[in-house]
């Protein structure tokens, strides 16, 4: 089994700037792929940016504010969010895939961008 753990997430004012940690654990053989998904009620979860290999990935609508990149050695991965703009409150989930045992999802930490 792997553990995933997000962190970092909050309550932010609009064009302010947030940044969410994940850590894979456990029976990790070779995280291949890490991505970070979000969801509001009611929605279905969809993508926010993802990297393998050092190839990136990113939703139009984050495209030139956020950034994804990890760290290797950590098993850990970030998410680097600029210029929020004011929305429904999402949680973010992350996402792992393990080279042997598949994919393996966290708890998911809450964002919110109002005032």
């Amino acid at each position: 089994q792997v553990q995933v753990v997000e962190s970092g997430g909050g309550l932010v004012q609009p064009g302010g700037s947030l940044r969410l940690s994940c850590v894979a654990s456990g029976n990790v053989c070779r995280i291949t792929a890490m991505g970070w998904y979000r969801q509001v009620p009611v929605n279905e979860r969809e993508l926010v940016a993802c990297i393998t290999d050092g190839i990136t990935n990113y939703a139009d609508s984050v495209k030139g504010r956020f950034t994804i990149f990890r760290e290797n050695v950590k098993n850990t991965v970030f998410l680097q969010m600029n210029s929020l703009r004011p929305e429904n409150p999402a949680v973010y989930y992350c996402t792992v895939r393990n080279l042997v045992g598949g994919d393996y999802w966290g708890q998911g930490t809450q964002v919110a961008v109002s005032g």
